[in-house]
């Protein structure tokens, strides 16, 4: 099974945080969407021997597209390549377009999950980070979406300066109140080159503050916790069979597609990624040239890859998996750069599966475990 991730480079505007590739120039849109038709059309013998389990519209904001829009690239798909009988297919969608026309026009598509970007409940929160939409338009799309959609997913941020345990509370039970049944849960954090990095080295904005991030976190994982949610990976909170699909094809290593500018594939031991600029990617597919750089992962890079994804989700990194791919010097090499973390038990080797010892983050590591995978990288 793999995915086919698309990415639609488009916004309404620029939120002060977001380092992704879009444009708020939508003039390009038609060149744009036949580009990312034809390179669905010219990569699909990449995946000639996998089925599509999952189509996921990412961006930018994939709800910009019109309903024909959307329905010509998944028909694109569908005519391309082999498609499961029922694929989880997701659009990320702001609460701002999501007015009762246009669920009402999603519900009646092929799509079946939502991801929609509320980031918070608070007015004052949603100016301080340039979001399009107001508190008041975020209620209302979740109100008229679950009428609709059973498979939603919100995205709400914590960490955010001088935001109040309380206030960060309140966000997690109106979510809870609206009874969507996945949350992806992300810090504030500054990335290079955005409004936000500027803001904070002029004194406009606050600094981060990791303990303030931290209390936010252990809070959510406890919240969503008597909730029934299932913390299957660092950012992602899901009831039972609401996990996002594609996302967790991800975490496993399964193969996908990335169409689009910016977009990223996996595939076998190769991993690509398309030109960030869209004037660039559509000249380079109008002239039947993909705009690609392709990497061959050596066994190094592999094995980092599969000790940052494990270690983020409830399955951890598979002992057995690391001595059969990699080989007993990696499994060895592993187990001693994990005891100093095993010791402060940051983490832990669980045995629950005697077929498997699988390492894994404790409660006290999962906030770190980025850090953690980091230092047991091989270099």
């Amino acid at each position: 099974m793999s995915g086919i991730y698309i990415h639609i480079p488009f916004c309404k505007q620029a939120c002060y945080y977001c380092d992704f590739h879009f444009s708020t120039l939508l003039k390009k849109k038609d060149d744009l969407l036949s580009a990312l038709k034809l390179e669905l059309q010219r990569r699909k013998g990449e995946l000639a021997s996998q089925t599509i389990e999952t189509i996921y519209f990412g961006g930018g904001t994939p709800s910009l597209l019109s309903d024909n829009e959307i329905q010509g690239l998944i028909s694109e798909i569908y005519n391309n390549y082999q498609v499961a009988k029922n694929p989880e297919i997701t659009l990320e969608a702001n609460p701002d377009d999501l007015t009762k026309p246009k669920i009402l026009e999603l519900a009646k598509s092929p799509v079946n999950r939502l991801s929609i970007g509320i980031q918070s409940f608070f007015e004052d929160d949603l100016k301080q980070m340039n979001r399009a939409h107001s508190s008041q338009e975020a209620k209302a799309c979740l109100e008229e979406a679950i009428k609709y959609f059973d498979n939603i997913t919100i995205d709400l941020i914590y960490g955010i300066p001088n935001m109040s345990l309380e206030k960060w509370n309140t966000n997690l039970q109106t979510a809870f109140q609206y009874g969507v049944n996945h949350i992806s849960s992300y810090a504030l954090t500054v990335e290079p080159k955005t409004a936000l990095e500027t803001f904070i080295k002029k004194g406009q904005y606050p600094p981060m503050d990791d303990a303030l991030a931290q209390q936010h976190f252990n809070h959510l994982v406890n919240e969503t916790q008597k909730q029934g949610f299932v913390h299957y990976e660092i950012s992602n909170f899901g009831k039972p069979h609401y996990f996002s699909k594609h996302n967790t094809s991800y975490w496993q290593g399964k193969p996908y597609l990335g169409i689009g500018p910016s977009a990223h594939s996996f595939i076998g031991q190769t991993r690509s990624w398309n030109v960030a600029n869209n004037s660039k990617y559509i000249k380079s597919i109008q002239e039947k040239i993909l705009p690609s750089t392709l990497e061959e992962l050596s066994s190094k890079d592999a094995y980092n890859e599969y000790i940052m994804t494990g270690l983020r989700t409830i399955w951890g990194v598979s002992l057995n998996k690391i001595e059969t791919d990699f080989g007993v010097s990696f499994k060895t090499y592993l187990l001693a750069e994990a005891q100093k973390f095993i010791d402060k038990k940051l983490l832990e080797i669980d045995d629950s599966e005697t077929a498997s010892l699988k390492l894994k983050t404790t409660l006290k590591g999962q906030f770190l475990a980025d850090g953690i995978a980091a230092e047991l990288f091989m270099i």
